[in-house]
């Protein structure tokens, strides 16, 4: 039996007929002309739901003439309406297990070739549907702890983050820690807002920090994945344990100096905005163009050049470095003088 025979037996139930059936229930009779006139269906409706109704034995002719009929129990006959459709189920899970088996081959060729002379501490793997395929097979095997970096905060799309959480609930549900690495930008965006919510109700842990080292995710501290730099969908493997470790040292000092995750609104708009408007008048100060100071604040170069704007306005500032040095002034003034209160 193919898929198509499979399927055209299959059962169809029109909303008609579930409407005529409750008639027959309530003690209407087989007459296509009564059904319309009661129910305010066309004639040929009526008449096509009878039809089918007595076709999948859901009505049965009491006595001649044909419209004495009575309504049949469904689940009498449940399983001969649904037999075509369970062994079309059969069938695809048949060539489904087909498929998965010659997927099982490929997969010991293609790691049969890794242990051969090839050196895969470090590999490239070019291309998104490849990076996807790695990711999943690195949070299926992971044991203890996955740890990110993950630079950004805007644009973050709703379906990407209900995939995501698919796969966190699955690592989660395991045991395994998840610790995430966010922008404060994050805290001002509604999907990641919501995102971070449903993770956390699940055990994982966020924090976010004014600037973050790169984008980086760490399995069980034996394998990081990097973005390709070249700007692609691609990404790096590393497994090489020296930097591995290192990259892990390096996430574990932004994630004790980070803030745990919570919205813009709950720490207070104003107070938030300042922070972010201090770190960039220090990355002016240092020299930075505004696509590198969007890019290490993770927002975009619009909204930073809208906060640049208004720094350089309220600090009268006419170029990037005076607003640098007229706020390191003013941090100064600010500051209590040195042994005020102490000895004279």
């Amino acid at each position: 039996m193919n898929e198509q025979k499979a399927s055209q037996g299959s059962p169809s139930i029109e909303e008609d007929d579930i409407l005529v059936y409750g008639w027959i229930v309530d003690g209407g009779s087989g007459r296509a002309e009564q059904a319309a006139a009661e129910l305010g269906l066309p004639p040929e409706r009526a008449a096509a739901a009878l039809q089918r109704l007595a076709g999948l034995g859901l009505l049965r002719t009491v006595r001649a003439p044909s419209d004495e009929v009575v309504a049949v129990d469904p689940d009498a006959v449940a399983a001969t309406l649904t037999a075509p459709l369970r062994a079309t189920i059969r069938f695809q899970e048949e060539q489904l297990d087909l498929v998965h088996g010659k997927i099982d081959r490929l997969r010991d060729h293609f790691f049969a070739g890794r242990s051969g002379n090839r050196d895969f501490t470090v590999e490239v793997i070019p291309t998104l549907e490849e990076v996807r395929a790695a990711l999943n097979r690195a949070s299926a095997e992971c044991q203890e702890e996955v740890v990110s970096s993950q630079p950004g905060g805007s644009g973050r799309v709703p379906e990407a983050m209900k995939e995501a959480l698919g796969r966190d609930h699955a690592l989660l549900s395991r045991n395994v820690r998840m610790r995430t690495l966010y922008h404060h930008t994050a805290r001002f965006n509604g999907p990641s807002q919501a995102y971070v919510a449903a993770a956390t109700a699940l055990g994982a842990e966020y924090r976010t920090s004014h600037e973050l080292f790169g984008r980086v995710i760490i399995y069980d501290k034996s394998l990081a994945f990097l973005p390709d730099r070249t700007g692609s969908w691609g990404a790096v493997a590393v497994r090489e344990p020296t930097v591995v470790g290192y990259l892990h040292d390096v996430f574990e000092q932004y994630w004790i100096r980070a803030t745990p995750f919570s919205d813009a609104a709950q720490d207070g708009l104003e107070r938030v905005a300042k922070e972010i408007h201090q770190t960039i008048v220090d990355l002016l100060a240092a020299g930075l163009k505004d696509e590198s100071i969007a890019r290490r604040l993770g927002m975009s170069l619009r909204t930073a050049r809208r906060h640049i704007a208004d720094i350089m306005e309220t600090l009268g500032a006419e170029s990037r470095f005076q607003a640098g040095v007229l706020a390191a002034r003013a941090r100064l003034t600010d500051r209590p003088h040195e042994g005020s209160g102490g000895e004279s």
